[in-house]
């Protein structure tokens, strides 16, 4: 896990093309999506951080986004209920 603020916006270019990077998420919420998601891009930068995998977002505690990431949501929120 990176987080946003501990990371220059070359670096931070650099790891998405290089694939380093696939998933961003928010540390207060706990939820992470992509990197492309509306959601995501309204977050304050202090409270993103960004994620290689799925694998290891959810490792961290983190939960799939509701928005971007609708599959992965709903398994997520039945496994729940």
């Amino acid at each position: 896990m990176i987080q946003h603020s501990n990371i220059e916006d070359k670096q931070l270019f650099h790891k998405i093309w290089q694939k380093e990077i696939a998933f961003g998420g928010n540390k207060k919420l706990k939820i992470y999506g992509t990197l492309h998601c509306k959601s995501g891009k309204r977050m304050k930068r202090e409270n993103r951080v960004f994620f290689p995998s799925m694998e290891e977002a959810e490792n961290q505690g983190y939960r799939p986004c509701g928005h971007c990431i609708k599959p992965a949501y709903k398994k997520w929120k039945n496994g729940l209920v």
